[in-house]
């Protein structure tokens, strides 16, 4: 709770005053118009992998579901991870295009915010890495104790 109040506290300074006595090149432009295309392009690209990963759990869960197949919980957990794992990716294309759009002559309010954005996204990526592993923990067949020895 703590971490989002500060998070919010950070996005909410605004320590930028206005760039006066600051020239902008016309290599500084051009570079901002490359770089916001190619961050542009990256959120695209987050976009097309999410979204085809959702379309593909949403018809895995749907075959699963009118499926006779007694193993319905296990497989809707597989579906879950599958699901996490491309999120996961997504997250780390968002957050390079957040680092693209602030690479070329960021201000300190970019560069606060870039750091806002990484790491609650870094934080989002840390927790659900951290539920698809439990997850796929849970899935490994248990070794059975030998009753023998009883």
């Amino acid at each position: 709770m703590g971490l989002i109040l500060g998070l919010v506290l950070l996005l909410s300074l605004n320590i930028e005053g206005n760039n006066q006595g600051r020239e902008t090149t016309a290599l500084e432009i051009w570079l901002k118009v490359i770089v916001g295309y190619l961050a542009a392009g990256t959120e695209i690209a987050a976009a097309i992998v999410i979204g085809g990963a959702v379309i593909r759990s949403i018809v895995a869960y749907l075959r699963l579901l009118f499926s006779r197949s007694k193993q319905h919980f296990d497989a809707t957990e597989g579906v879950r991870l599958q699901l996490g794992r491309v999120l996961a990716l997504g997250l780390e294309f968002t957050v390079a295009s957040d680092i693209l759009r602030t690479a070329v002559a960021p201000t300190r309010q970019d560069i606060l915010n870039l750091g806002a954005i990484v790491l609650l996204r870094t934080l989002l990526n840390y927790f659900l890495e951290r539920e698809i592993e439990q997850g796929e923990q849970r899935r490994l067949p248990q070794p059975q104790l030998d009753r023998s020895v009883q």
